[in-house]
């Protein structure tokens, strides 16, 4: 690297660090550090709003704006890119202030900032199988949504978070055909006849459990227990008869994964996924409000027609054909 380099780095260096260490005037009232917060917020400056949301909640812990500004913190967090300080920051809310009107944004905050806690702008980009990753940010987003669910039912947030638990819990039972398969190629049969009854038994209603059936029929059929096996594929012959295993009379299994059903998954996860979905906003006063609620809209429109729920015409328009060819990445 020349000097040259080494000098723009340095300056870049600097620069950064001069613009992180600002120094807020300690005359600045309570109103006016949220005003001025809002503001980042508007000019999606969010580096600059944490920091005035977190002088306001410590110059005024009990001020009228204090629990306004956590809230507001968890947000500015996601945006900037700080999916922990996100989520200490909801767990930090809904442990102070259990009763607050607005305690489902926090639970919610909570669920998506595990659902994008793994989506990388690499991993945003590239079309990578998110059912082969380690499922334990799914698991903590499903749980997360399913909190929010059960306690607050009627909340604004409840139907994104149900439609997104839909799809945590396909990939969740892609993710355990995967490990079954792997298992078959290790010669671990019976562990992958367990997997794929796992699967059957906790995953009904997904694409995965047609794969779980024909796991099944293999390991049992590698391990010479024809009267399970024949059960298990006579299950599938009624309720899937068109699975790629199925070739007439006869059951020819892969030891990868259907690859229809493979596709179809991938494109769930690809519509879904390729674009990290902003959450709306709980302030209808604020610039969050104002911006979040397009790009709400704009993400309910990419969810895969599996799981979409039937939207009115009006909402349905105002996205260009540009927007939709590109995902809504240039928006």
């Amino acid at each position: 690297m020349s000097m040259k380099h080494f000098l723009l780095v340095g300056l870049l260096a600097f620069l950064s660090a001069c613009a992180s260490n600002q120094v807020l005037d300690e005359s600045l009232s309570e109103s006016e550090l949220y005003l001025l917060a809002q503001q980042d917020l508007d000019a999606n400056s969010y580096n600059a709003a944490v920091e005035k949301l977190r002088a306001l909640e410590s110059r005024y812990p009990f001020g009228r704006f204090a629990q306004q500004a956590q809230l507001e913190l968890i947000y500015a967090y996601y945006e900037n890119q700080e999916p922990d300080a996100a989520k200490s920051s909801s767990d930090r809310f809904i442990r102070l202030h259990p009763q607050h009107p607005n305690v489902d944004y926090a639970y919610y905050m909570g669920g998506i900032t595990s659902f994008t806690r793994d989506r990388g702008i690499f991993e945003r980009f590239l079309p990578l199988d998110m059912t082969r990753r380690d499922p334990g940010a799914a698991r903590d987003s499903f749980n997360e949504f399913a909190q929010l669910v059960s306690r607050y039912p009627e909340s604004r947030y409840a139907p994104d978070a149900r439609l997104r638990m839909i799809y945590l819990r396909n990939l969740l039972a892609a993710y355990d055909v995967n490990v079954g398969h792997y298992y078959l190629k290790r010669q671990a049969h019976l562990a992958a006849a367990n997997r794929g009854r796992y699967v059957v038994e906790n995953f009904q209603q997904t694409p995965s459990v047609a794969d779980g059936l024909a796991l099944m029929v293999e390991a049992y059929q590698r391990m010479a227990m024809p009267e399970l096996a024949d059960t298990s594929l006579a299950v599938l012959r009624a309720n899937y008869p068109e699975h790629p295993s199925l070739d007439g009379d006869t059951f020819r299994h892969h030891v990868e994964p259907a690859q229809r059903e493979r596709g179809r998954f991938n494109k769930m996860a690809g519509d879904l996924m390729n674009k990290v979905m902003t959450p709306p906003s709980r302030n209808a006063g604020t610039q969050m409000e104002r911006e979040m609620q397009q790009q709400y809209l704009q993400a309910r429109d990419a969810l895969p027609r599996e799981i979409r729920t039937p939207v009115q015409a009006e909402e349905k328009q105002g996205r260009s054909i540009w927007s939709r060819m590109t995902f809504g990445l240039f928006d």
